[in-house]
């Protein structure tokens, strides 16, 4: 292993994530033969097979897990150590690995391109995945800094909130509860609602809630993403308790309603999220403190839901 070399290393790291040559090619600017060339190099460095292909998919060997993980120790002290000589130069650069569940993908473009009108120089990586998937990449270390609803468990973290985060029941402007002036949980007994997968910040919200009020809707429909919900709640199909961040344009432009249910809109927060113990790099450090200075009214001026939410206070 003494001749593999940190480019091999890169391209493995890409391709183990990704669990796919194509994108890992792609992320890497790199062909796909590149690619396939470049970790079939590194397998016969290691003497062991990386990668197993088990029908459609792609799996990690033992060998390829004990791999990644090295690989990203290696790779991130190059970083660290690169962050450090740019600090010395005053050069204000460096890398910044983010990771935001679904939910937070309607405003962490916005935050990431305020934060670097003021650090141009930062190179800015972004993932959106389900909370389980940011939860994951949590705990590998994959990634700086993590924005989500909530901390996860049994992981050390330090989780400080910096934006409110509104969450209600909203249906089509047309439904005939919409026009009422103020529901209980209750009367929504008969509707189906369309909820989010297993894993997402946004169902074990909506559990929690019902659990609380002891509420069984007639009907729920599991759908994968917050577009297709809002695209099912204005076709009819169904109400849905949502975040008020993911439906800020459809409520601003009247597609979309929200009930007024007593005790809703329920307030949550947003967290920036990282490991304990993890040494956090100095852009990192200067994205935790822009979101706290500056993330809430950034966030309000992107979805534009301060409108529902006063309604429901």
């Amino acid at each position: 292993m003494h001749h593999l070399t940190l480019r091999q290393l890169r391209i493995f790291e890409a391709a183990a994530r990704q669990l796919h040559f194509g994108r890992a090619a792609r992320e890497m600017h790199l062909t796909q033969p590149a690619v396939s060339l470049q970790l079939k190099q590194l397998e016969q460095h290691v003497g062991l097979p990386l990668f197993e292909q088990m029908g459609r998919r792609m799996h990690l060997t033992r060998a390829g897990e004990e791999l990644l993980r090295h690989s990203r120790i290696v790779l991130r002290q190059l970083r660290e150590a690169e962050e450090a000589i740019n600090a010395l130069k005053g050069a204000g650069g460096g890398e910044l690995h983010i990771a935001v569940t679904s939910t937070a993908k309607y405003f962490a473009p916005k935050l990431l391109a305020e934060f670097r009108r003021g650090r141009p120089k930062v190179k800015v990586r972004l993932t959106v995945n389900n909370r389980e998937a940011v939860v994951r990449e949590l705990s590998d270390n994959s990634v700086d800094l993590a924005l989500m609803g909530r901390a996860p468990r049994g992981l050390d973290t330090i989780a400080a909130p910096f934006a409110k985060h509104p969450l209600a029941v909203i249906a089509a402007p047309e439904h005939p509860l919409a026009r009422r002036r103020r529901l209980a949980l209750a009367n929504l007994a008969d509707e189906s609602f369309l909820i989010r997968e297993r894993g997402s910040g946004t169902r074990s919200a909506m559990e929690s809630m019902f659990a609380a009020h002891r509420f069984e809707p007639a009907e729920t429909i599991e759908m994968s993403s917050n577009e297709t919900i809002k695209q099912a709640v204005m076709a009819g199909m169904g109400v849905s308790f949502l975040s008020l961040h993911t439906a800020g344009l459809e409520l601003a432009t009247g597609k979309l309603a929200v009930l007024r249910v007593a005790g809703t809109p329920v307030m949550r927060d947003w967290y920036v999220i990282h490991r304990e113990k993890k040494r956090l790099s100095q852009a990192a450090e200067a994205f935790k403190e822009f979101l706290a200075r500056q993330g809430a009214e950034l966030i309000d001026r992107v979805v534009g839901v301060a409108p529902a939410v006063k309604l429901r206070g």
